[in-house]
């Protein structure tokens, strides 16, 4: 599967993951950090002297608008979403600049779920946001997005969702797929798979805390002058590691997260339906495995 495919898949299933959050305003505040790690070069695989971290900070926000449950449990509702992601990049030693040392990702969006028949849902959405390298913001900066996922809930634990979404990513706008899967276990171990946000094993050690293991794929992306042309660039982050959580209150969660990088790599293609359809004859540069930490804060206020 090519790499900008992926990324369409990232965005489009970011926007189901509160499908089926309850009328409430929610939101989160997470902090992390990758400190310096080697460079290893695409055209050879060698490990360099060159180095870079990796310093992060996300907010997202959910606001209801507006929720009508009928007597057989169907839902109509308006959400609005929003979120803001600030990056910055220590890059050592190298020869000629490679990456970038600011991202902002600033994201405003409304969406609309109704119940279908069957356990069919229907999740519209539209979004706009800026996703710069902070060196110059003009109009390529702005990104757009919006699709229609058809979701089926198989059972209370299992979803799963399909449909197009239409983006401007790659400067002409482009209908790319959009997938989500959703499922967990209940009992004293939980599991949860969430594609492609991750997984994670939790064991509720008491009711003010669990403790999970998790695995997780993230990202940032931003519009970039390269050589007179616009690119879209970004980091993909795997990481896995344990997650103590603590419930702070009915509405309120504290998660610290301790682990590795299992894989760190930049993507970088030209924006144009040539590069889309083009294969790349090396691979993507990537950084050395090295330790990954994280705080976040989670509520959850009813509305």
């Amino acid at each position: 599967m090519k790499k900008q495919v992926l990324c369409a898949i990232l965005f489009s299933s970011l926007a189901t993951l509160t499908a089926h959050a309850q009328n409430a305003v929610s939101g989160q505040v997470i902090v992390d950090y990758v400190p310096l790690s080697n460079y290893i070069r695409p055209e050879d695989s060698v490990k360099t002297g060159s180095k870079s971290d990796f310093k992060r900070i996300q907010f997202n926000l959910e606001i209801p608008l507006s929720t009508k449950v009928d007597s057989l449990g169907n839902i109509k509702r308006w959400s609005w979403k929003m979120g803001a992601t600030y990056a910055k990049m220590q890059n050592r030693d190298y020869e000629q600049q490679l990456f970038p040392t600011e991202m902002l990702n600033a994201e405003i969006g409304l969406q609309y779920l109704t119940s279908l028949k069957k356990n069919w849902s229907l999740l519209t959405f539209a979004s706009v946001g800026i996703y710069s390298d902070l060196v110059k913001v003009n109009g390529k900066d702005v990104l757009g997005q919006g699709g229609v996922l058809f979701i089926k809930r198989f059972k209370p634990n299992l979803a799963f969702g399909f449909g197009p979404v239409l983006s401007n990513s790659f400067g002409v706008p482009m209908i790319l797929p959009g997938l989500y899967f959703d499922w967990k276990t209940n009992g004293k171990v939980k599991f949860n798979v969430n594609f492609p946000q991750g997984l994670a094993a939790a064991y509720q050690v008491n009711k003010f805390m669990d403790l999970r293991a998790v695995v997780n794929l993230d990202g940032m992306t931003a519009e970039r002058e390269k050589n007179g042309k616009s690119t879209l660039g970004g980091f993909m982050l795997l990481t896995a590691g344990l997650q103590p959580q603590f419930n702070l209150g009915k509405n309120l969660k504290l998660q610290l997260t301790g682990g590795s990088t299992l894989a760190r790599m930049y993507v970088e293609n030209d924006r144009s339906l040539k590069s889309f359809f083009k294969d790349k004859k090396q691979a993507d540069p990537r950084f050395s495995p090295t330790f990954y930490t994280s705080v976040g804060f989670k509520w959850n206020m009813p509305y």
